[in-house]
């Protein structure tokens, strides 16, 4: 338990503990009864009646008694829900901003949350899908922006995510190409030194799939020093994103990665899949088609990116 939650009164967190619940359920849904929040919050039923009520009373939530069917969820006022949770801001983190595309997608993600329920958004921005799931789920972050092949690969051995939003095709990227040290060089080969981030869950999979049944030895190295590594004859193949196109770029070898499918350029939305209150308060304030036309407006360059 956090210190802000051990000075809390039992009132007070039966009130966020039942906030949270009412902003995860759907209008006309079925809530709990007494006894089950009574057992899941672990304070007293005149408490969880109290508290309640001071919903009630307050307008962020009607219900409606229809007998031995239960009570049900009349209306809610997601505004005020969030108050009463404690959910004051919101904080989300996703791959460095270096190309219009990810520069259109911070702006329309900022802009379409922050003008539906005017609650604080900010950005933080990390490499490496792995690192900024972690991150999400130790609590630093509220929900994380990747690759919906990085998300799905990471739900293969950890159910502990969640996807909440899906966009457009191309809204992550435009592809991957596998560099070259060599002009020689036309594919993988036995006997090569591949650079590897396993910090990327895209990246260290596409080496993995280009160097299948090949005998070639992998290097750990940094994905934002696999250029120089590449350069510098450290390693002689790589798999890079098409959209980070530095002008090194122009001197090297590269080929373009043909994937199976084209997971790798859709970007998703995920969150710790235990905050059911949030998933709910993220579809309320993302807009897909809004994003996708914000975003689609600073690639073209009729809308300047504000991030």
């Amino acid at each position: 338990m956090t210190p802000r939650r051990k000075l809390m009164t039992k009132n007070a967190l039966a009130i966020e503990y039942l906030a949270k619940d009412f902003i995860s359920r759907d209008i006309g849904s079925k809530i709990l009864t007494i006894s089950e929040y009574e057992k899941m919050i672990d304070v007293a039923r005149g408490t969880i009646q109290n508290a309640i009520k001071q919903l009630v009373d307050s307008g962020a939530i009607a219900v409606e008694s229809r007998g031995q069917l239960g009570t049900y969820l009349s209306h809610k006022d997601l505004k005020l829900l969030l108050e009463f949770a404690g959910i004051s801001f919101l904080v989300g983190v996703m791959p460095l901003p270096y190309s219009r595309t990810y520069e259109g997608l911070s702006t329309a993600l900022l802009t379409t949350m922050e003008n539906t329920l005017n609650i604080p958004v900010n950005m933080a921005y990390m490499r490496g899908a792995q690192q900024r799931i972690e991150m999400m789920l130790n609590g630093r972050y509220d929900f994380a922006i990747m690759s919906k092949y990085a998300a799905l690969a990471f739900l293969k051995h950890d159910t502990s995510i969640e996807i909440i939003k899906e966009f457009s095709d191309r809204s992550y990227l435009s592809g991957h190409i596998i560099l070259f040290s060599k002009d020689s060089y036309r594919d993988i080969e036995d006997g090569m030194r591949i650079g590897i981030d396993h910090d990327s869950i895209d990246q260290s999979s596409f080496v993995r799939e280009i160097c299948a049944g090949k005998h070639v030895e992998f290097v750990e190295i940094k994905y934002n020093q696999l250029i120089e590594s590449i350069q510098n004859g450290v390693i002689d193949a790589t798999v890079w994103n098409e959209e980070d196109r530095a002008i090194e770029l122009n001197a090297l070898n590269t080929i373009p990665l043909n994937l199976k499918n084209n997971d790798n350029r859709i970007a998703v939305v995920v969150i710790n899949r235990n905050r059911k209150e949030l998933g709910a308060v993220m579809n309320a304030l993302i807009s897909v088609d809004v994003v996708t036309q914000i975003q689609q407006d600073i690639i073209n360059g009729t809308l300047i990116p504000s991030y």
